[in-house]
């Protein structure tokens, strides 16, 4: 186990520490976004696939759950699993041949999981691996010629972020983030919302990731290797994907809008470095963290875009504190705040709608998707359904040859923003250029299909 911060964080021939310090004077990363783009995946639809054959990558925390929802999906084969613990890969072989499906196992070695994604009967690779895996996993399988869809963060430096953008352009795979907080039902009532004018012209929106993970963080083995708890030697908003999401879904932004720059601000730890100390009297383990310095409990990182409209995000998993995204669309004639729960709006008022108008909103603004596999997501579960509907909506994409709803510029830009948060708060809150993955196309992309007006045709299997 690797007690060295730069060590750690070392990915891709560059280090986030690195990356944070000189990332205004790296040539080739301030340079990319001004070339053209091989290719613009955005709106890019590739051939149908009547069945998608998968392997997993990773079936921990996120992954063992996974791989059981995506088998629920009607055309779906999966074909292999890999994690380097056996007894993770075999937990979940078990559980899908209770529902007779048959895989392929893979986790002789560091590197099976390139066996899995070389195999020509793969289409698509799920990865729910540590966060530094992500990149170098999805590069890899892309360039085997697969689809890609990766948990969040979908990359940990700006390096990694155009590797995503320029193999993807390169091989023609889509690279999707598995951002699941896209598919949540508030989220996408307000979406809708926003894309019928019911905001008005849309001003500021606002999301977070707050909730209290010091436990988990804090519990060898929960994290394979501790490696989240590593992840936080950084110091910045690094896990800004969940409210970032759905807000840069409302704005349109990569299609018609575009982010600026940002501003970042972390406070100090006031707890993490304690715990280990404390910990390390009980335990050795955690002598390694005594001389660490930890990331700031609550970092804000502010944003503005071209167009003038501003983003707020939040970050805070170290102290007590109840679990909120925020996720607040702020209008010229409206706005809709979800956290604390459960969902509000108002329209040119000083107080939120009541219950009976809320309920009239929700009947007029539900979108498509949750009309039609809504109640059965409920049921499959993952995060109230809003995994599942992830899931199922990618797998109908690929189906039927339309394009993601979330593409690989989405999972370049919304990353980014944890490195980019990194450099500023290394530099007193300097204002930070956001690069261009785009490289001009989001001045002509179409906002994402919400309407399900192709697609929508691939059921859902039932299992005792």
């Amino acid at each position: 186990m690797k007690n060295n911060r730069r060590d750690f964080l070392k990915i891709g021939g560059a280090s986030a520490l690195t990356l944070a310090t000189n990332w205004d004077t790296s040539a080739s990363d301030a340079n990319k976004d001004k070339k053209k783009a091989a290719f613009n995946m955005s709106g890019y639809a590739a051939p149908k696939l009547e069945t998608v054959r998968i392997g997993f990558i990773g079936v921990g925390n996120r992954g063992s759950g996974s791989v059981i929802r995506v088998n629920r999906v009607e055309g779906v084969e999966t074909k292999a699993i890999c994690d380097k613990r056996e007894v993770k890969a075999r937990e979940s072989a078990d559980k899908l041949e209770k529902m007779g499906i048959k895989v392929d196992l893979y986790y002789e070695n560091e590197d099976s999981w390139k066996k899995m994604c070389e195999r020509p009967d793969i289409d698509l690779i799920y990865i729910a691996t540590p966060w530094h895996l992500h990149t170098p996993m999805a590069v890899y399988a892309m360039k085997q010629g697969k689809h890609v869809a990766i948990e969040v963060p979908a990359a940990v430096t700006l390096e990694e972020c155009w590797q995503l953008v320029e193999t993807s352009e390169s091989t023609k795979k889509h690279c999707m983030m598995l951002e699941n907080t896209c598919y949540d039902f508030f989220e996408l009532l307000t979406l809708n919302m926003a894309r019928q004018g019911y905001f008005g012209e849309v001003i500021h929106v606002e999301g977070a990731y707050l909730h209290d993970l010091r436990d988990s963080l804090m519990t060898d083995g929960k994290y394979s290797d501790n490696w989240r708890l590593k992840q936080n030697l950084r110091n910045g908003s690094l896990y800004p994907t969940h409210g970032l999401g759905p807000v840069s879904q409302v704005l349109n932004l990569n299609r018609g809008d575009r982010m600026d720059y940002l501003v970042s601000t972390s406070s100090n730890d006031f707890t993490l470095h304690d715990i280990a100390v404390e910990n390390a009297k009980k335990d050795n383990y955690y002598q390694q963290f005594v001389d660490k310095k930890f990331r700031g409990n609550l970092n804000v990182t502010t944003i503005r875009t071209l167009k003038g409209k501003t983003i707020m995000i939040q970050h805070d998993v170290s102290t007590p504190r109840p679990y909120s995204r925020i996720h607040l669309v702020s209008g010229t004639n409206g706005i809709a705040q979800k956290y604390p729960e459960p969902g509000r709006i108002s329209d040119h008022h000083h107080e939120w709608l009541k219950e009976a108008e809320l309920a009239k909103l929700q009947e007029e603004f539900t979108p498509p998707i949750v009309k039609k596999i809504g109640e059965m997501a409920k049921q499959v579960g993952g995060h109230g359904g809003m995994d599942f509907m992830m899931d199922w909506r990618m797998i109908d994409c690929l189906r039927n040859g339309i394009p993601l709803d979330q593409d690989v510029y989405d999972a370049a830009l919304w990353s980014a923003v944890a490195p980019l948060s990194e450099a500023s708060v290394k530099n007193r809150s300097k204002s930070i250029d956001v690069p261009d993955f785009t490289r001009g196309n989001w001045k002509t992309n179409e906002s994402m299909d919400i309407t399900m007006s192709k697609g929508g045709n691939t059921g859902i299997r039932k299992y005792n």
